[in-house]
């Protein structure tokens, strides 16, 4: 017992200095948590076809959108390594290419995200399902190049150690979301009545209005301001953007691989019908509000692991990677048990449809059984870019999260007729399997810095 004092004892100083940077981006993924779950609640007042098209909609949105993300992390521990080492010309190079490269992923992407749009109707939703969740999916569509010019500035921020800019803008912007679909969805205050496009419409408006914010804030404020004194047109170079490009690149795709087989399993519930999805639409909202705290644990070991190493203190390195493992041991575990307990209770906040709140008690359930797995290996994917390594979550994404997921998923939804609950059999095993494997690798990656 002394030594279980004594060893956590020891990572309490980490424990405050991880959770100092953490605390801001988590009150900010919380935020936007809470706006998905005012979505699904307002949503889902309107009748269970809405909510269906709206998961379904959002659900095929989230694979490009979380790829794009992806792509705009890398420049975080590039630029925390020079901001850690005083070279500001350079990190404010990289901030630079970054906003360049964010704009190439834009056009990208959303050209391909559009394409997508148009067949959506042969995903085999019903006929009442994809006409309301197309519109849903391309209004979004149009908020993709704001959400990427707001991260090339919250990346840099975080890069320099600073996510109070990043909690406060987007606080705010949650907030007017909520405010804004309420208006939207239901039509009050003189507001025509959009229905499901109203969330998304209200979404839109938050995120043009943040990402403006943001870029406002940073060029206003002292000591960041200096930075854009360091731009210039000969900045711009195909060597950053191929840095950028090297650990984006793995990035991105671990976060297409994650989200891709996640959602193609959502097409897997399509198929049981709209209580199903709908179902899972109260169920995968309430996962991702704590997935999202995690979220914000894993961006504040990106900087912090990527900073020790910018000073060469490899034994704080690694600590810092573990005493986040241990902050989100204890959060998720705490989140489990309640879960467990309240199931119920959760799934009535968001439906009046007795089927669809027997059914979604079920999934969230299962989503705290989860918990300590998806915690986990969200952490480590932050501490492994921390330190640069972005190929082992890449590889480990396909194997878990398309191959392990789909299979399970596929052959107990579908094969063996258990339906949803069936299909989120694959959630379950894809997130343990993968947090085991992320673990086990960033003891071996740390490894190799201490000898």
């Amino acid at each position: 017992m002394t030594f279980l004092i004594d060893y956590f004892r020891s990572y309490f100083p980490f424990y405050r200095r991880n959770l100092k940077i953490a605390f801001p981006v988590m009150l900010a993924q919380l935020g936007q948590g809470t706006v998905q779950l005012a979505d699904t609640i307002m949503v889902g007042h309107l009748g269970t076809t809405e909510l269906a098209a709206a998961s379904f909609g959002g659900a095929a949105f989230f694979i490009g959108f979380a790829c794009s993300l992806g792509l705009s992390f890398g420049s975080t521990p590039l630029i925390g390594r020079e901001f850690a080492a005083g070279h500001h010309r350079k990190a404010a190079e990289l901030f630079q290419n970054s906003i360049l490269f964010n704009l190439i992923v834009t056009i990208l992407v959303g050209c391909a995200m559009l394409v997508v749009s148009f067949f959506l109707d042969r995903l085999g939703q019903s006929d009442d399902v994809w006409p309301l969740a197309t519109t849903y999916y391309r209004i979004l569509l149009a908020s993709l190049p704001f959400v990427l010019l707001f991260q090339a500035f919250k990346q840099f921020m975080e890069g320099c150690g600073n996510t109070h800019y990043a909690m406060v803008i987007t606080i705010i912007g949650n907030a007017l979301n909520i405010l804004l679909n309420y208006v939207m969805i239901f039509g009050v205050w003189g507001c025509p009545k959009f229905g499901v496009a109203g969330a998304a419409y209200a979404t839109l408006i938050s995120r043009v209005l943040m990402a403006v914010a943001f870029v406002a804030v940073v060029y206003k404020r002292a000591p960041y301001s200096k930075y854009f004194l360091f731009f210039k047109r000969n900045h711009f170079s195909k060597r950053c953007l191929n840095q950028l490009l090297k650990i984006s690149a793995p990035i991105g795709l671990q976060m297409l691989l994650e989200t891709t087989g996640m959602n193609v399993a959502v097409m897997f519930v399509g198929w049981c019908g709209e209580i199903a999805l709908a179902s899972h639409q109260i169920a995968i909202n309430i996962s991702a509000v704590t997935w999202m705290i995690s979220c914000g644990i894993a961006a504040a070991t990106t900087i912090r692991v990527s900073h020790q190493i910018g000073v060469k203190d490899y034994a704080s390195m690694r600590k810092a990677g573990i005493a986040s493992m241990h902050l989100s041991l204890a959060f998720m575990g705490t989140c489990s048990i309640l879960m467990l307990i309240f199931k119920t209770q959760i799934a009535s906040f968001f439906t009046n449809d007795p089927a669809v709140i027997e059914l979604a008690s079920t999934l969230i359930m299962m989503v705290g059984i989860y918990q300590i797995g998806d915690g986990l290996q969200t952490v480590t994917i932050g501490a492994l870019r921390g330190l640069a390594d972005v190929i082992t979550p890449m590889v480990t994404a396909f194997v878990c999260y398309v191959v392990v997921c789909l299979c399970v998923s596929y052959y107990f939804g579908i094969y063996k007729g258990m339906g949803a609950v069936g299909v989120w059999i694959g959630y379950v095993v894809e997130l343990y399997l993968a947090s085991a494997i992320l673990i086990f690798m960033f003891f071996k990656r740390t490894k190799k810095y201490m000898s």
